[in-house]
């Protein structure tokens, strides 16, 4: 099983975002999660699933404005599981723990741990997908948030009052086509690192 363990940025100074995100990440995502995500340790939250594209999606989205640091832990989880998932133990809370503690001292601020060789390579490939996407503009979050929502590029292109060329040209400055076309693998590399370290199917 896969655990996601978030922990706000400077969160004695900056407002807080843990009571919200909670709630996002559940109203989005709650139907791919095996428990109610859940608010730890004030400005933490937390999240366990099978999953590995939701997992993908996930940090995506908390990681997007540099807001948490994000730490991702393969492997068993305790039977039977509890109702509430601060109650939960195993290897992947352990190993998210371990990896949210890295991510703070990491750019970009996420970390994986598994029981697996390959999970440092699969950090590297994650962390890379989040530096290509802090490189990315204001236009060009304009136009990946419509394309995600399922626009055609004609019809951003209308309701952004640009040409079609014009959208063309933002998407491969953002590297958009080759983000959505990453996120299968990274999602597919991360399944094959809980698979092989014996989580439960």
């Amino acid at each position: 099983m896969i655990v996601v363990t978030a922990d706000q940025v400077a969160s004695r100074t900056n407002a807080d975002l843990a009571g919200a995100e909670r709630d996002r990440i559940q109203r989005d995502h709650g139907e791919k999660l095996l428990l109610p995500v859940a608010r730890n340790a004030g400005d933490e939250i937390q999240l366990l699933t099978r999953d590995a594209r939701t997992v993908v999606e996930v940090v995506f989205e908390l990681t997007r404005d540099g807001a948490w640091s994000v730490g991702i832990g393969c492997g068993d989880v305790r039977d039977p599981l509890p109702s509430d998932i601060r109650e939960a133990s195993g290897e992947a809370f352990f190993a998210a723990r371990d990896a949210v503690e890295r991510a703070k001292k990491s750019s970009p601020r996420l970390a994986i741990e598994a029981a697996h060789d390959d999970a440092e390579h699969v950090e590297s490939l994650f962390k890379l997908a989040l530096l290509l996407r802090e490189r990315r503009s204001e236009q060009g979050w304009e136009v990946y948030d419509r394309i995600v929502a399922g626009a055609m590029q004609s019809q951003i292109a209308d309701e952004l009052g640009v040409s079609a060329p014009a959208i063309s040209s933002r998407m491969k400055s953002a590297n958009i086509r080759a983000e959505l076309d990453a996120v299968p693998a990274l999602a597919r590399l991360l399944e094959n690192l809980d698979s092989s370290t014996g989580a439960r199917a």
